[in-house]
């Protein structure tokens, strides 16, 4: 026999999670579907830290879903007892004509957001990092970071406390849907729900059931030693940091542990076919590039990092999200395609997503991540 709920999210990472508590806390009897066990390290949304901004470069259009998404993180926040965001700032670095100068500024100028251009001071403010000549560098004194995994799991708690059921370790196996409802398949049972909503990360890939072209990219992040005791105390006032290289787009975070800094390529990464075939260990070639950013960049750190670890962006063909309802199923929401930039915004797209599937107004500042025949 199976069981009856309103809505059944597929995934129980960032978006997942997120979504769940909002439709839970509107009433909405609420069930997440996670194939892996709570709290994993297999998907997107695991390695400590990811970087929260509001001047976006990537296009203006998003400030509004950033202003509500710090709104409910600090709600969360209140909610759960629990720290998620902390804000030190961003510091952004890279040839005045580049995109993310560029798209920072515009985004600040459109919105009225605080961003300081720096490049004048920055070597005396900033003496961890040595600067590229001929870049510009602004600093936004309103970002920082979130604390991931924290996230995630403060989302699932407050779900639950909601009222939501969350069931770890159940592969979905199939759905299919009709005017009727949607009706979903595990390895071991069977749900009906009225809505359903795929947020299943990399593996939207197999559940879509739609022509979307999303590109799954192996992505690493490896943690340096700070290499003198005497940089340690100077390192406490690192910002989280974006620079725009010749060679690629590199960023990182301040130490949290007090002896190491995380660092990763935003860009690049090694195309893999399906999630499965993700090689998850790191080898010192996956390391070669960071280490010749660090020796360019951030001379306080070790020359070889003391750890590693593998996650996936997903990407979409413009690198902008997907959040839409299927083409051949109202009934179906998507929630695709976050390209290595959407943990940010989880907050918010789960009250999207929710008002996406009560007929409320949320969605409407998400309008433009709808599909409209972008590929």
């Amino acid at each position: 026999m199976s069981r009856s709920f309103d809505v059944v999210i597929i995934g129980g990472g960032g978006i997942g999670s997120s979504a769940a508590w909002h439709h839970a806390r509107t009433g909405q009897r609420t069930l997440v579907l996670e194939q892996f066990s709570e709290g994993h390290r297999s998907g997107s949304s695991h390695g400590e830290t990811r970087a929260i901004r509001k001047a976006y470069f990537e296009h203006p259009d998003y400030v509004p879903l950033l202003e509500r998404a710090y709104e409910l993180w600090r709600e969360l926040e209140a909610l759960t007892g629990e720290s998620l965001f902390q804000r030190c700032g961003l510091l952004l670095s890279g040839p005045e004509e580049s995109e993310v100068i560029q798209g920072a500024r515009l985004s600040a100028a459109t919105h009225q957001i605080p961003l300081m251009d720096m490049t004048a001071e920055a070597r005396v403010h900033f003496p961890c990092f040595r600067f590229p000549q001929d870049h510009s560098v602004v600093f936004e004194p309103e970002a920082g970071f979130l604390h991931v995994e924290r996230c995630v799991d403060a989302h699932l708690r407050a779900a639950r406390s909601a009222g939501a059921t969350t069931l770890f370790d159940q592969r979905v196996v199939s759905w299919s849907a009709s005017d009727r409802g949607v009706t979903v398949s595990t390895e071991s049972e069977q749900f009906e729900c009225e809505v359903l909503i795929l947020a299943g990360g990399a593996w939207n890939s197999g559940l879509l059931k739609c022509e979307i072209p999303l590109q799954i990219l192996r992505k690493t992040q490896f943690w340096y030693p700070i290499s003198q005791l005497r940089n340690a105390s100077a390192t406490q006032s690192v910002p989280v940091f974006l620079f725009q290289m010749p060679d690629g787009v590199f960023y990182g975070f301040p130490s949290i542990d007090g002896c190491t800094m995380k660092i990763a390529e935003h860009s690049g990464g090694t195309e893999v076919e399906t999630p499965e075939a993700l090689d998850r260990s790191v080898s010192n070639s996956d390391c070669q590039p960071l280490n010749s950013f660090a020796r360019r960049v951030l001379p306080v750190l070790g020359s070889t990092p003391k750890r590693g670890s593998v996650c996936m962006y997903t990407m979409t063909p413009d690198h902008h999200f997907v959040i839409d309802q299927h083409p051949e199923h109202s009934n179906v929401l998507l929630a695709a395609g976050f390209s290595g930039h959407g943990f940010k915004f989880a907050s918010v797209i789960g009250e999207v997503l929710c008002g996406m599937s009560t007929g409320t107004d949320a969605g409407r500042s998400a309008s433009f991540l709808k599909l409209r025949g972008r590929f």
